[in-house]
Parts: C-alpha cells; sequence; structure tokens
C-alpha cells in the first residue's frame, strides 16, 4: 500500500519552489472555484478540513500531483491518499472510513445501495498497457496482437511467444520461443475489470469470463498494486501483464493492440480519442458520469482506463465538504488536469467534460 499525505507544510515547500521558479503556473482548488483557476502564489483560501481518501493505485501519482497544486493555495488543510487498490478504496468509502474514494470502475448498483447520495466523476483517463518482459522488444520496438491474441495468450491457450497466431501479425519479427508468463493482479482491482471488460466485448469467442475485479483463472504469477504487476512482469523472462501504462518502465515492452486492420501503439491522445467516442453508461446521470467505453473507435487505442474520483454529497462536517469540494474543483480543473498529464502522462479531460463535472462537484455541502 502507497500512503501519501500532504499539509500545510508540503505544501508550503511547493508554493515556494514553484515561486522561485518563477513558472507562471496557476493553482485554484478553493470550495468555490469554477473551471478558471488564480495564480499559485495567490493567498491561502479559508479551508481547513483535513481530508482522506484511498482507493486506486492508478491514480496514485495523479494524487500526488492533485495534493502538491490544491495545498499550495490550500495550506490551511491536509489530503491524505492511500493507493490500496479500487476495490478497498470503495469499500473504506461506503463503511465512512475515508471521506473521498479514487476508483478504476463505476460503484455497482449494491454498492450504492449501502451509501446516501454520491457523486461519481471521471478525472483520470489512461491507457492500460499490456506490457511485458521479452529480450529485444522494448521501448518503440512493439509486439502486434489482434484482441483474440490477446484473449489467447491471457486464457493460457497461447502459451509460447513464437507461436503462429503472434507471428502472423508480426511479419520478420524473429519472436523466441520462450515460454509465455501470464500476470494477473493479485488484488481487487479496477484495472483488472476494465481489462477482462474489454477481453469480453472484443474475443467474446475466445474469453468466455466475467468482467470482475477479480483475476477469474487459477494459477499463474500475480503482483499487489500496478507497482506489483510491474515488478513481478520485470522479474519474470517471457511475462506479460496489463497495468496503466504511466508504470510501465523502458525495460518493459508494449503490445500494438489491433483494431480496424491496424495496430496501435498506447498513447494518451489514443486513449483520449477512444473516451471521446464513447457514450454515457445508462445508469449515467447528472451527478454519476460513468462510461460505457466504445471499443472499436477508429484511431483510437482500445483499451484504457477511465478512473473515477467518488464522494458524498452530503457532510456532516462542513470544514470536510468544503475541502472535498475544493480538492475535486482543483482536480477537474485545466491546471489540475495538466498537472496529472505531466505526472502520469494521463490524457487531461475535455472542456465538455469539465463542465459536467464541475457541475456535479458543486452539489457536495
Amino acid at each position: 500500500m502507497l500512503l501519501t499525505r500532504r499539509s500545510a507544510i508540503s505544501a508550503l515547500s511547493v508554493a515556494a519552489l514553484a515561486t522561485l521558479a518563477a513558472c507562471g503556473s496557476d493553482a485554484g482548488g478553493s470550495s468555490s472555484s469554477s473551471s478558471s483557476s488564480t495564480d499559485s502564489a495567490a493567498p491561502a483560501t479559508d479551508l481547513t478540513g483535513q481530508i482522506k481518501g484511498a482507493g486506486a493505485s492508478s491514480q496514485g501519482d495523479a494524487q500526488d500531483a492533485w495534493m502538491n497544486g490544491f495545498l499550495a493555495a490550500n495550506s490551511g488543510a491536509s489530503v491524505e491518499y492511500a493507493a490500496e487498490g479500487s476495490g478497498a478504496g470503495r469499500e473504506k468509502f461506503i463503511a465512512g472510513a475515508v471521506d473521498f474514494a479514487g476508483s478504476d470502475s463505476s460503484m455497482s448498483e449494491e454498492e450504492l445501495a449501502k451509501v446516501d447520495a454520491v457523486i461519481e466523476v471521471p478525472l483520470y483517463i489512461s491507457p492500460i498497457a499490456v506490457a511485458y518482459n521479452v529480450p529485444g522488444f522494448t521501448g518503440e520496438t512493439h509486439i502486434n496482437m489482434t484482441p483474440d491474441t490477446i484473449a489467447k495468450v491471457f486464457s493460457g491457450t497461447i502459451t509460447k511467444w513464437n507461436d503462429a497466431a503472434i507471428a502472423a501479425d508480426n511479419e520478420g519479427a524473429e519472436l523466441p520461443d520462450l515460454d509465455i508468463v501470464v500476470v494477473h493482479r493479485s488484488d481487487e482491482s479496477g484495472t483488472t475489470k476494465n481489462f477482462t471488460k474489454y477481453l469480453g466485448k472484443v474475443a467474446a469467442d475466445v474469453w468466455t469470463y466475467e468482467a470482475e475485479e477479480t483475476w477469474p483463472i487459477e494459477g499463474g504469477q500475480s503482483g499487489d498494486g500496478t507497482s506489483g504487476m510491474i515488478a513481478t512482469i520485470k522479474g519474470a523472462e517471457g511475462a506479460i501483464g496489463y497495468a496503466d501504462a504511466s508504470k510501465v518502465t523502458d525495460e518493459l515492452g508494449t503490445v500494438a493492440v489491433g483494431a480496424n486492420g491496424s495496430f496501435s501503439p498506447y498513447s494518451a491522445e489514443a486513449a483520449a480519442a477512444t473516451l471521446d467516442a464513447s457514450e454515457l453508461s445508462d445508469k449515467a446521470t447528472d451527478t454519476q458520469i460513468v462510461y460505457d467505453i466504445n471499443y472499436t473507435a477508429e484511431g483510437a487505442y482500445p483499451i484504457i482506463l477511465v478512473s473515477y474520483l467518488i464522494a458524498h454529497q452530503k457532510y456532516d462536517d462542513a470544514d470536510i465538504a468544503a475541502t472535498v469540494k475544493g480538492y475535486l474543483e482543483y482536480a477537474a480543473s485545466e491546471e489540475g488536469q495538466t498537472a496529472a498529464s505531466e505526472a502520469a502522462g494521463s490524457a487531461p479531460i475535455s472542456d465538455g467534460l469539465r463542465e459536467k463535472v464541475l457541475a456535479a462537484v458543486g452539489t457536495i455541502a
């Protein structure tokens, strides 16, 4: 588990560094802010709430960036975030142990029945990389795979890197006679749910499992959290797994995913194109902005993570309410999204989506 805490002291050091560097960056995040922001050296607001969050490990770097920017302008407040996984974050939120949650999947109907009115807003958009440890195929040297091939690899049907199905889409590549070692998440993970949902939608004849946060197949190797997944792939030659692309290092390679007759490596821009082509879910409301992903958009990278921040609409403590509201407003702001993109390689949300998100966050009281 990664626990990140920010308070007035760390915020002041960030503000001082920003002033010395004369970067001219913006900062916002007061409870009354909107999509516009104020200068990072502006006087601190009167927010004093001490708020706690927990959830998706994929959001870890983005949360760090949001905390730094928000607290530079709100030095009387404090924020902490425990990157324990999406499922753990939602459980703590429902139990009242934290004030907000980060989750790579939206709340289920069963979970929503256990809490009063909530908001769910997509503030972290990132490609899910299919990452592997195969010598000679790192960096920009991608191995191409169709959706069916990816499904067969992860279901255990394809077991060698030089299998005919992989070779057919990588003409001229010298694929090694190397066993494939499938790596999955050991914890309840929204990334797992997003990845298995993709497989079930695009390769239903091969992948016959439900989209779940728990990996559905026994055996193989596993890693706890995003960092554990990456460490396990690094440690086993021939390994393949799935992770938020921002965490994949240059030591590993990534699959160029097939769609509409072409193969696309991941990028924040290609992930954004997938979200732009997607529709709101049938269960979406003005305060629960959740998506059904379009996995066949032209020129897009189809395996993406739409990660949500989840908060109550009503809090018993007015200081907590104001600070949660201000923090989410900062995360949704243009500055907050840029900070997350620079820290984690995520795709900033569009202006149109930002307007919807800020309207939802505005209902917090």
